[in-house]
């Protein structure tokens, strides 16, 4: 795959270069969405074993941090900056 992007960014021709991106990033986007639920049905899997595998075990196994895992439980997959807010009850 990096080869083949590398290849992308050895092209000469602006514009042929400029179309190939295009090409790229068109799959890329449909692509990523595909393999984030792909990966996320793993996660959902693991957790559902018994006895349940834990964040840690899973986040080992797949190369993810422990927060990555249980936003990916929890099926967020967006920047930690933009993560909603846990809602804790006033006093």
């Amino acid at each position: 795959m990096i080869d083949a992007m590398n290849a992308v960014d050895g092209i000469t021709n602006p514009e042929v270069r400029a179309r190939a991106i295009g090409e790229v990033l068109a799959d890329q986007a449909e692509r990523a969405k595909r393999w984030r639920e792909e990966r996320r049905k793993v996660v959902l899997d693991l957790r559902a074993q018994e006895p349940p595998l834990s964040y840690r075990k899973i986040a080992a196994l797949l190369g993810v941090s422990l927060r990555t895992v249980q936003d990916i439980e929890a099926g967020y997959s967006g920047s930690g900056s933009a993560r909603p807010r846990k809602v804790t009850p006033s006093a």
